[in-house]
């Protein structure tokens, strides 16, 4: 109960010295009136985050180098017509971008031990699987997939290969 008291006093006497303090400066008081609107030009729409600024990325290794020369670059076409690219990172040798729908993603190649490689987001957001014959992009964090039967043009030629020795 006397905490209430308190601080019922203190926001009164606090009220009271704000407006003596607007009505002993109006002239201050419009430039500073300009400054919320221009805060709030620069916040983001409500329920959007700003967009976190990127993060240097690590210099890759050797065994990032060799796994990104593994990499199909280009186009993919995908279930339900759908296309994803994969393109070599501008800024950071040993990385590459994968573009779907909206968004890019940078992703880090990893070689695994059974001989797909894994393309790692460097958010931790995505992760693309390529393999001989196809690639998946997966949602890690929603834990499914955004794309699959992604085919390049050297796995549809892998593909066909395999299937013609089948056939022989």
């Amino acid at each position: 109960m006397i905490r209430i008291a308190a601080l019922a006093a203190a926001f009164a006497l606090t009220s009271v010295s704000a407006l003596a303090q607007q009505a002993a400066t109006p002239a201050a008081a419009k430039p500073a009136a300009a400054k919320p609107a221009a805060a709030k030009a620069a916040k983001p729409a409500k329920g959007k985050k700003a967009a976190p600024a990127p993060k240097a990325l690590a210099p890759a290794d050797q065994t990032q180098l060799m796994a990104a020369e593994r990499v199909y670059f280009g186009d993919y076409e995908c279930d339900f017509k759908q296309t994803l690219q994969i393109a070599m990172n501008p800024k950071n040798a040993g990385y590459v971008d994968v573009a779907f729908k909206k968004g890019v993603y940078t992703m880090k190649p990893i070689l695994s031990s059974t001989g797909a490689l894994r393309l790692e987001d460097v958010t931790g957001r995505t992760l693309l699987i390529q393999i001989a014959n196809k690639s998946m992009l997966m949602d890690v964090k929603a834990g499914q997939r955004l794309v699959d039967d992604c085919v390049h043009e050297k796995q549809r030629e892998s593909s066909q290969a395999v299937k013609a020795q089948q056939t022989n």
